[in-house]
């Protein structure tokens, strides 16, 4: 697959070592794909599963001693300038890029007691206008630059399914399962694929005993996801070889029971 050799990648949310930002980040590189990548500690630390102060510099070593190219930059996309901050840096440090992996996300968890507008407005702000907004500024770069190719990639993580406590979650990641097919119609004109894969739980880092005892029956493989399992369809996704998928919200869980 090194069809994807030279070309730029941004993933966003790459904050953890356990991560599947991080684990796409390396699946890419390995693929010669030079990568920019997006993280917010300040979410991990307080709000999220844990930071990792200086992981953002030992991922981007990483990624370089693969032998591509490397850039990174904390923002906060709940900031209405975040997409063009991100794109001008990109451009700035490794040129145009052609593949977008919208991985970063807000969760809380929410029950319909705990339910208000302002959890659900912090969900809305970085998992739809965050993401939304950054796909439409890649886009419209991606036109200017690349007039002739068909060589773009956007691909959303998502989630779903009757989790009652994660609420405002699974309704924000339910309006990007909404727009994928439509947004996919819109950009195939000017090349760019777009498609959203759901993971199904995946052990990266949020998973305590308790629960991985909960949810191991429910996977009929015998173990839960892992974030290379998310990162090796991501790259497929992202390569030429899935030029003909596009509009797609692809289930990609180990047959996990827990619809």
């Amino acid at each position: 697959m090194k069809q994807l050799n030279k070309k730029v990648a941004i993933v966003t949310g790459a904050s953890r070592s356990t991560g599947i930002g991080a684990a796409v980040c390396l699946a890419l590189a390995h693929e010669g794909v030079d990568i920019f990548f997006t993280h917010w500690s300040s979410f991990d630390e307080i709000e999220g599963n844990g930071g990792e102060r200086d992981f953002p510099n030992v991922l981007c070593d990483k990624i370089r001693k693969i032998g591509v190219r490397s850039d990174h930059m904390q923002v906060d996309l709940s900031d209405m300038n975040s997409p063009v901050l991100i794109l001008d840096k990109v451009e700035e440090t490794l040129g145009t890029p052609c593949i977008l992996v919208n991985n970063a996300t807000y969760e809380s968890p929410t029950n319909f007691r705990t339910f208000n507008g302002e959890i659900l407005d912090k969900h809305y702000m970085v998992n739809n206008r965050g993401t939304l907004m950054l796909s439409m500024e890649f886009a419209r770069r991606y036109e200017f630059s690349f007039p002739q190719e068909k060589i773009g990639r956007i691909l959303n993580l998502v989630s779903g399914g009757p989790d009652p406590n994660n609420l405002a979650y699974i309704a924000t990641k339910g309006m990007i399962i909404a727009i994928t097919e439509p947004l996919s119609v819109a950009l195939a004109p000017i090349g760019i694929t777009v498609n959203s894969v759901n993971p199904g739980p995946t052990d990266s880092g949020w998973i305590n005993d308790d629960l991985k005892r909960d949810l191991l029956p429910l996977f009929p493989t015998g173990r839960l996801g892992e974030p290379a399992d998310a990162a090796k369809i991501i790259k497929f996704l992202a390569s030429e070889d899935s030029y003909w998928i596009t509009g797609q919200v692809i289930k990609s869980e180990g047959g996990f029971l827990g619809k």
